[in-house]
């Protein structure tokens, strides 16, 4: 079990130990217009003012803490399911307890625990009812209805600030998860198809509105030897280092992500081939720098294949076959070089 579930005692404490004294109020105003006996008057104070404490005894000192909790909950809907006698059957304060009751068996995320309270709740008040045979008094006076109006209020008020951060976790890890989707976490680029969305944006703003754009294909130069030569950990490393090297020579409105294996690929939206060779020798530059301090041996060097989006080209894939054939070109011409494909 985790520890969320161990410590669920320590937050449902103080909600219930609140909740139950508003419920103490409006069940001492019910039993203070009928004139109750001092059971009725007792019971009020140990299930109100003292239950709450000996859960949470109770919960804290078990060795499962969660599943003597919910026992403390089933417990809970049992003793709102007993005042419904109690109070003779007294219509606003018993339908406030069992619905408040029942509702935060459904707030506390335990699976069914509200279709698991209704026979305690049904039964204690049943019980109760054949045995003391309670005359129904159905109407409530205005104490009574006022009385109420805490236990409403704090409980809607509890519930929606809950919900309120219930939101708030869902929505953040929602952006968590968006952010992973969209990242490729060996080297902090994009990740392929978040990338490839970014590179359709660019083509298409091209076909719109001519504004140029260049594509670039990198490839690590014998990567292969490189992991059978000093292991999968270096060529960890190495794609580690080429990913950060294509984050730091990048512009701002450039787009990088890793294509796959030992394949990048970058966008330089409107961007012409002369700039985009640039910073593709920056690349290549640097990552012909790279050392790995565990084997200071090796020397790490990248292709590099470029393609300017062109009106010969009908779609995306056309583009980076392009920008691919580049890349060929530079490897077959010696590797460790930029090569840029001629727009037709």
């Amino acid at each position: 079990m985790t520890a969320q579930r161990q410590h669920i005692h320590k937050h449902i404490y103080p909600l219930r130990g609140f909740g139950m004294a508003l419920g103490g109020l409006l069940v001492s105003a019910v039993l203070y217009e009928q004139q109750a006996g001092w059971p009725e008057w007792a019971f009020m104070v140990l299930s109100c003012l003292v239950w709450p404490h000996l859960a949470y005894l109770h919960a804290r000192l078990a060795a499962d803490a969660h599943r003597a909790e919910t026992r403390n909950l089933l417990l809970d809907s049992a003793i709102a399911g007993a005042w419904v006698p109690l109070m003779h059957f007294c219509l606003l304060p018993c339908v406030v307890l069992v619905m408040v009751t029942t509702f935060d068996k459904l707030s506390s995320g335990i699976h069914r625990l509200w279709l698991r309270s209704l026979p305690g709740l049904v039964g204690s008040g049943l019980v109760l009812t054949l045995w003391l045979q309670p005359e129904p008094r159905w109407e409530s006076s205005l104490l009574v209805v006022v009385c109420c109006l805490p236990l409403l209020g704090m409980h809607t008020l509890a519930v929606s600030v809950s919900s309120y951060r219930l939101i708030r976790t869902v929505a953040r890890q929602n952006q968590m998860l968006e952010a992973l989707r969209r990242t490729d976490a060996h080297t902090g680029l994009f990740g392929r198809d978040h990338w490839l969305q970014l590179a359709r944006e660019a083509f298409d703003r091209f076909r719109a509105s001519a504004q140029p754009a260049c594509l670039m294909m990198i490839d690590i130069d014998h990567f292969k030897t490189i992991n059978d030569r000093f292991g999968h950990t270096v060529g960890d490393e190495v794609i580690r280092a080429v990913g950060l090297i294509l984050r730091q020579s990048i512009r701002p409105s450039d787009w990088a992500g890793r294509y796959g294996g030992d394949e990048f690929a970058v966008v330089c939206p409107g961007t012409r081939l002369d700039d985009a060779l640039a910073i593709a020798q920056r690349m290549r530059e640097r990552i012909q720098a790279i050392r790995i301090r565990e084997v200071p041996e090796l020397q790490v060097s990248g292709s590099i294949g470029l393609a300017l989006a062109s009106d010969r080209h009908p779609g995306l894939r056309e583009w980076i076959n392009d920008a691919d054939a580049a890349l060929y070109r530079s490897k077959h011409g010696g590797r460790n070089q930029v090569q840029a494909l001629a727009p037709g």
